[in-house]
């Protein structure tokens, strides 16, 4: 099956803009993915002077040509695009409207003329004037407006790049070739001259000017068409050093030429002169923001975070930062690459602006992450802790409740690295103190209320291994009790102020609970 050239009306005749043919086109051809490796080439002229065939023979498109029976007539109206055949890099072929028609002569305008001229001018690498030979030389040909009408434009052009003009003379004549270029020559420096805003404009300052001639295409249809086979081989490669527009500077991304057709067209219409560098300036700005938003939009959908997302509500997710750290890689990573050919501090502000949009996104999910982290450590120590309290009793229990709490935030620590992305962000890190701080204080409050508690317990034990101890040893001696001698022990004037005696069996009682009192 032949490839499709996708050819389709761009600008109407009435000048309106086909945004929706244009988008199909960049759609269905895979422009965007051809970066800088493409070119645009159009072609403009006197009406019926054999343009849309030029074409046809040279990319393989399919534009409407003259039916030469039918006599001269308007063929193509307005301005039409399509993908050049079997042609490396990808070439735009874009076939306008003929000047000089009977059509806009009866309409009272030009003004359309101009329009594309400049259009043309403005978007195109190469721009091919197609010219009857018999025109050159005469003041009064179709070739004389029409090149005044190129120059005019250029001058409304600030910051355009260098295009390349070839001047295909059609039905080349008797006179030798050269004496042409010489007289086209200097017909193109005088109307240039007049043309010019400043002397200090030179022709060479904006275009790369060649000439060459084609037989009659009715007449010499063979002649016609090797001579047009062996230009083709020019447009092949047409951007590599050496090649027609092998010199070019300052080319736009592919991706971008939607955007810049649209917005030469509305400043043209709007009769406004077109700043070529604030211009690409303003589509860069859109595409890399255009592009930056796409990525976003995908990431927020990647199966992968969705996954993870949905794992969240319900626990840890392992390897977190490496999973998310592998997704927000590869969007930025797209977009470095679809936005890489764009002005370079353009595209690093979007970039820039990207990761923090990207970042602020996820981080709730690293929050909560976090949560995580910090419920299990906690749930760990508790655990930790009874084990504690049932077999570290007697010395070394505070060191052990101590060992606890180091292993619990040890374990906070080892999953906040699983947890963290390659990417040092400030505020990740704030939140992951704040976490980290809240669990060192639960521990702490745990470990001291549970310190508290054993030392209660100990002292209680005491107290009762005390009391046990003597009443086992000695009874009640002489009528003293146990209480009664403890409280000589521990406080001898208010054992005095409640008159308690120190008889000879008292003094042996106290003797005994002290000894107690000491073993314990």
């Amino acid at each position: 099956m032949a490839e499709d050239c996708c050819s389709f009306q761009l600008i109407s005749g009435a000048g309106v803009l086909n945004v929706e043919g244009l988008e199909n086109f960049t759609r269905t051809t895979n422009l965007a993915q051809r970066r800088l490796s493409y070119a645009a080439v159009a072609v403009i002229g006197p009406q019926s002077s054999g343009k849309s065939t030029l074409l046809n023979k040279l990319f393989r498109t399919d534009f409407t040509m003259m039916d030469a029976y039918e006599g001269r007539g308007q063929t193509t109206q307005g301005i039409w695009i399509g993908k050049g055949i079997g042609i490396e890099p990808f070439t735009i072929a874009i076939d306008v409207e003929g000047s000089d028609s009977s059509e806009r002569g009866q309409d009272g305008t030009t003004t359309f003329e101009k329009r594309s001229a400049l259009f043309a001018l403005a978007i195109a690498d190469i721009v091919i004037i197609n010219m009857w030979c018999h025109d050159i030389g005469r003041d009064n040909a179709a070739s004389r407006p029409l090149l005044k009408t190129v120059f005019e434009a250029m001058t409304r052009l600030f910051g355009a790049r260098k295009t390349t003009l070839l001047f295909v003379l059609r039905d080349q004549t008797p006179t030798p070739l050269e004496r042409l270029k010489h007289i086209l020559r200097r017909d193109i420096d005088q109307i240039w001259a007049a043309a010019a805003k400043s002397k200090a404009q030179t022709l060479g300052d904006f275009f790369n000017v060649e000439i060459i001639a084609l037989p009659n295409f009715l007449y010499e249809k063979e002649r016609f068409n090797e001579q047009v086979a062996l230009l083709r081989q020019r447009f092949i490669h047409s951007i590599s050093p050496g090649g027609l527009v092998g010199d070019r500077k300052d080319v736009q991304p592919a991706s971008g030429f939607p955007l810049r057709v649209e917005q030469i067209w509305k400043t043209i219409k709007e009769n406004k002169d077109l700043d070529l560098p604030a211009l690409e300036v303003m589509v860069a700005t859109f595409r890399c923001e255009q592009i930056a938003k796409e990525k976003l939009s995908s990431l927020k959908l990647d199966g992968t975070w969705l996954a993870m997302s949905k794992a969240l509500k319900s626990g840890p997710v392992s390897e977190f930062g490496k999973k998310l750290s592998s997704i927000l890689e590869s969007y930025l990573s797209q977009y470095d690459k679809e936005a890489m050919d764009y002005e370079e501090s353009i595209r690093k502000d979007k970039q820039q602006r990207l990761e923090t949009e990207a970042l602020q996104f996820v981080y709730p999910a690293y929050a909560a992450m976090l949560q995580h982290l910090r419920s299990t450590a906690l749930k760990s120590f508790k655990t930790r802790l009874e084990k504690t309290v049932k077999e570290k009793r007697g010395d070394g229990f505070e060191e052990s409740v101590d060992n606890c709490g180091w292993f619990g935030m040890l374990e906070f620590e080892r999953g906040c690295e699983d947890a963290t992305i390659k990417k040092r962000v400030s505020g990740w890190l704030a939140e992951k103190v704040n976490v980290k701080d809240r669990l060192r204080g639960d521990i702490e409050t745990l470990k001291s209320n549970k310190k508290a508690e054993y030392k209660s317990e100990r002292k209680k034990i005491k107290e009762e291994k005390i009391k046990k101890g003597v009443t086992t040893t000695a009874g009640v001696v002489a009528g003293v009790t146990v209480g009664a001698a403890m409280t000589l022990v521990s406080d001898p004037v208010t054992a005095s102020a409640t008159g308690i005696g120190v008889s000879t069996a008292t003094i042996q009682l106290i003797d005994i609970a002290r000894d107690i009192f000491r073993r314990s």
